[in-house]
């Protein structure tokens, strides 16, 4: 079992700064693709950016230039770095991790981010 506990979340305005963390605890290993999904009100959820174990990074179009995804192996932690947020990136924001050719997929509780104009 894999738990994952985000933190970080907040309001800033927009054109500031935010760093979001999640720690994993269980049986995590390097090989996993970590993840950051987020959730407008009346949206669906969205993949923001994802990065696999050896540090290939996918990012949605939205945030390319502003947000930076890095992961740390050995403390089984993710980090989403949030420059020049932008209200419309106000949202709940998970973590996920996934293990890649099974269907082990887990999330968290989620971290609500608010961007003020």
């Amino acid at each position: 079992q894999v738990q994952l506990v985000e933190s970080g979340g907040g309001l800033v305005q927009a054109g500031g700064s935010l760093r979001l963390s999640c720690a994993a605890s269980g049986s995590i290993f390097s090989m996993t693709v970590m993840g950051w999904y987020r959730q407008a009100p009346g949206k669906q959820r969205e993949l923001v950016a994802a990065i696999t174990g050896g540090g290939r990074t996918t990012y949605a179009d939205s945030v390319k230039g502003r947000f930076t995804i890095s992961r740390d192996n050995a403390k089984n932690t993710v980090y989403l770095q949030m420059n020049s947020p932008k209200p419309e990136d106000t949202a709940v924001y998970y973590c996920n991790v996934k293990f890649p050719g099974t269907n082990m997929d887990y999330w968290g509780k989620g971290t609500l981010v608010t961007v003020s104009s």
